[in-house]
């Protein structure tokens, strides 16, 4: 029985051909990306931002959009924002925090249950104030930090600095899109999309160690060859695997997206995005800095001159 494959094997893509593509292409996306970000924003969650979010559903299955607004906007509630989810009858109210602390809270969901109670179904309501939001931005901000410094770290001790180099620029540039993406899209910007990013860069992360041992295990052997044509070679080597993964992780994503419902959309979305971005960057980011930082087969040969004498010693030794 034949086991199924995606992609031939003994390709012999040159990959790096594109690398005078990629990279302005990289670097004007990442300066929208710092564009968008800093002239649009993100839009950020009650998780973030604080505020009230209703979860209502119509008892007919009927949404009268136009007539929800409407109503919403004559409670004197300032700014509500009405969403539809999905083709069913849910609708996602969405107030600003409100003057007065929680008492002010609590008065704005009464007078949504009595302009909407009569027709529609309170699913969920939930409310964040000022002070918790601003927790929470400086816990999620702290915990991504956090992470990236160790994945950085990590990165810099596990292999030659070279190529250390390359690994973090390529998780960078995967981190800067990832915020671009939630910047042009729009998305709710809250925890789980923290929880969305942190795994891109442990995908990122995945990814950028497979294809650099390769192209270290290869660069190791064939000394005599370009970098050029190591890199093309190793990234050929790794390219069923790369694409089984990425095909199969898409697959179970698209699933969450279109059935997991909106609590996890902007996870999913995020994690869908991440995806493309991590497995670009880490062939067309990553790998052709070695070029040109003028990496060669011999980087290899202090540390091998090296081992060589702890090796005979240590046997003199015994």
């Amino acid at each position: 029985m034949k086991l199924l494959r995606l992609a031939p094997e003994n390709t012999k893509f040159g990959f790096m051909r594109f690398r005078r593509v990629s990279y302005p292409l990289s670097a004007f996306l990442s300066l929208v990306s710092v564009a968008m970000f800093l002239f649009v924003g993100m839009n950020f969650g009650i998780d973030f931002a604080g505020g009230t979010q209703v979860d209502i559903r119509a008892k007919s299955g009927e949404v009268r959009m136009a007539e929800i607004r409407a109503t919403a906007d004559g409670l004197g509630l300032g700014r509500v924002e009405v969403q539809q989810i999905g083709s069913g009858g849910d609708v996602l109210l969405r107030l600003n925090v409100q003057p007065g602390g929680e008492q002010g809270q609590q008065t704005a969901i009464a007078k949504l249950r009595d302009a909407f109670g009569a027709d529609y179904e309170f699913r969920s309501v939930d409310s964040v104030g000022p002070s918790v939001s601003a927790e929470l931005v400086q816990s999620g901000t702290l915990g991504v930090v956090v992470a990236i410094i160790a994945v950085l770290t990590y990165l810099w001790f596990r292999f030659e600095w070279q190529f250390a180099v390359g690994a973090i620029i390529g998780t960078m540039h995967d981190l800067l899109l990832t915020v671009g993406f939630f910047c042009v899209t729009q998305l709710e910007f809250n925890q789980t999309s923290i929880a969305a990013i942190l795994t891109i860069v442990g995908y990122s992360l995945n990814e950028t160690v497979v294809v650099l041992d390769r192209i270290r295990e290869v660069m190791r052997k064939y000394k005599r060859l370009s970098t050029a044509e190591i890199i093309d070679m190793s990234i050929n080597a790794v390219l069923p695997r790369t694409i089984m993964t990425a095909t199969t992780v898409f697959l179970a994503l698209l699933a969450l997206f279109f059935l997991g419902g909106h609590v996890i959309r902007s996870f999913s979305a995020a994690m869908i995005w991440g995806i493309f971005v991590a497995t670009y960057s880490s062939i067309f980011i990553c790998s052709p800095m070695l070029i040109y930082m003028g990496v060669r087969g011999d980087v290899f040969d202090k540390k091998d001159e090296g081992a060589e004498p702890a090796a005979a010693d240590a046997k003199a030794k015994a």
